[in-house]
């Protein structure tokens, strides 16, 4: 077995060198892409947590079903994080033979009303890092619904 030469363990430095200069900026690119993937994910579940929270408090009772702006600031309650988050809170009624309802105590003579509370959120995402091909903003909505029980 013959030892090997000065120049062949110069060698294998600068190749490890030059593997790391070729490797770091992929692993950073990874890493960023994964920071963002959790980002909007965070966005995402902190909407979808406050429109079942407002939903949540509109579904109270008959009282709170038409209290919008209540519906509006248990939202906006649930994800203090999130600044520029709208939020809107209706309600709306139907039939349980599934005719149409406008609400009223007269509407559906043969069978029960059912009142639905509805809040949609929606919030704008701006990523760390403006990525070829991918829009510079995104607007994220969601969506809860829940019957009041009567």
């Amino acid at each position: 077995m013959m030892p090997q030469s000065h120049s062949c363990a110069k060698w294998s430095r600068g190749q490890a060198a030059v593997e790391l200069a070729f490797s770091v900026p992929l692993l950073i690119v990874l890493l960023l892409v994964v920071v963002e993937t959790g980002r909007i994910c965070l966005v995402a579940i902190a909407l979808s947590s406050a429109a079942r929270a407002g939903v949540q408090y509109g579904a109270q009772n008959l009282t709170t079903v038409s209290d919008s702006s209540g519906m509006q600031n248990a939202a906006k309650a649930d994800a203090p994080n999130l600044t520029a988050m709208t939020a809107t809170g209706s309600h709306y009624c139907q039939c349980s033979n599934g005719s149409a309802s406008t609400c009223l105590s007269t509407d559906c003579a043969s069978s029960h009303r059912l009142t639905y509370v509805e809040v949609n959120t929606s919030a704008t995402y701006t990523p760390l890092v403006n990525w070829p091909g991918v829009p510079t903003t995104t607007t994220l909505t969601s969506e809860a619904i829940m019957r009041v029980n009567q």
